[in-house]
């Protein structure tokens, strides 16, 4: 089969829902949960605002249209490499630079939902994901991997999706083992459901934040508050990434899309 085959019956698949495009984002909007970080550690994002322009009245009599205030990192988004200090010296580690080539490819979807639900600070190892692996098959290179853990479902109220206390925040994610194990696989990146890529005490690993910590070293990407896990397979499904074009962007809210096998 050709290459200009197989989109043509990709294309027909879609059109009649054999394969479904599944939302894999949240709504971005003023109530969207955006990360805290301590007041005396760092600055923080500021809320999303949508503020209107017009809409049809006499700011713009036969349009509708708003400005924003929004940070890069706000609702599902994509991490850059030029996020995080490891990854600040690659030319194509920022959102206008980065390969396109690389933002679609096929997702291996880890289910920790059950694990997460029993315990906010679960952490997927590398052990584990050798354990998925002999179910499933390898993860290949060039591959997205998401931790699946139904955290979305927890979008609506800021307190609980951050799920913090006064020893900070609690929500799954990766050891540095785990991040390590990836990256030995060559994938192109690693996504979460919870607020940013890293479990919510990560700072008191070591590496700190293994997932930015390493993931961005490599030139590889992230992405956080994701949705909709539980309606992708563990393998079979494409994932289409994209972040927007920012100049020197070191991330963006992005509209992610799940091609999905059916029937």
């Amino acid at each position: 089969m050709t290459a200009a085959n197989a989109l043509d019956g990709l294309g027909a698949m879609i059109l009649s829902g054999q394969v479904e495009v599944v939302d894999c984002s949240g709504t971005l909007g003023p109530e969207t949960p955006i990360l805290r970080l301590p007041e005396d550690f760092a600055k923080n994002t500021p809320k999303v605002e949508i503020h209107k322009i017009s809409e049809y009245d006499e700011d713009g009599p036969f349009f509708a249209w708003n400005w924003m205030v929004l940070g890069e990192h706000s609702g599902t988004h994509f991490d850059a490499p030029h996020h995080w200090i490891t990854g600040k010296d690659y030319s194509d580690g920022y959102t206008d630079t980065l390969d396109v080539q690389r933002l679609v490819a096929p997702v291996n979807v880890i289910d920790c939902s059950k694990e997460s639900a029993e315990n906010p600070d679960f952490l997927l190892t590398a052990d584990l994901i050798r354990a998925w692996e002999a179910e499933h098959g390898e993860i290949g290179a060039g591959e997205w991997v998401v931790m699946r853990t139904d955290w979305d479902k927890r979008a609506d109220d800021e307190d609980a999706f951050l799920n913090a206390d006064d020893t900070g925040p609690h929500s799954p994610g990766p050891t540095p083992d785990a991040v390590e194990y990836l990256l030995s696989k060559r994938i192109v990146g690693w996504g979460s459901q919870c607020i940013g890529t890293d479990a919510g005490q990560a700072g008191g690993m070591e590496p700190p934040y293994p997932a930015h910590n390493l993931l961005h070293r490599d030139n590889c990407f992230g992405l956080a508050s994701l949705a909709n896990l539980d309606k992708l397979p563990p393998r079979g499904a494409l994932l289409i990434a994209a972040p927007l074009k920012i100049k020197h962007g070191t991330g963006s809210p992005i509209r992610a899309l799940a091609l999905v096998p059916r029937g």
